[in-house]
């Protein structure tokens, strides 16, 4: 498929990609729409272009495929959500979004997966720590 264009952009433009799309549900509450793409160079003819469950998850297959995940970033924003993603995650009326848009990197800072993370604000809390030199 022809990802997004930011999408395309933090895969480095390589020529089409495999989706994976996925609702996640924690006690039976929808908590997370995810869409991972995959390049095709990498992932076509493999696991990753299934629609199942992966057996020992996606980092496993990338690294068997000799691509381990070594760094992510990650790019955080809020905002309303969309018609769809309300409906997706039965959000309350007036809970903004958080768009998790996290670029996966293997040997050589290789992107080997890109994800759009949608989550409502009212069940997540964002912590984040770093060691300072001194």
């Amino acid at each position: 498929m022809e990802p997004p264009a930011d999408v395309a952009a933090a895969l480095r433009d390589e020529r089409g990609a495999v989706l994976r799309h996925r609702l996640l549900v924690h006690d039976g509450d929808p908590v997370e729409l995810s869409w991972s793409y995959y390049p095709s160079s990498i992932a076509a003819g493999t696991p990753l272009a299934g629609r199942g469950r992966i057996r020992g998850g996606v980092p496993q297959v990338l690294a068997d495929l000799g691509h381990p995940q070594r760094q992510f970033t990650d790019r955080v924003s809020v905002r309303p959500p969309t018609t769809e993603e309300a409906e997706g995650l039965g959000l309350p009326e007036g809970v903004p979004v958080f768009r998790q848009f996290r670029v996966i990197y293997s040997d050589d800072m290789r992107p080997v997966e890109v994800s759009v993370l949608i989550k409502g604000g009212h069940r997540y809390e964002l912590v984040y720590h770093q060691d300072v030199a001194g």
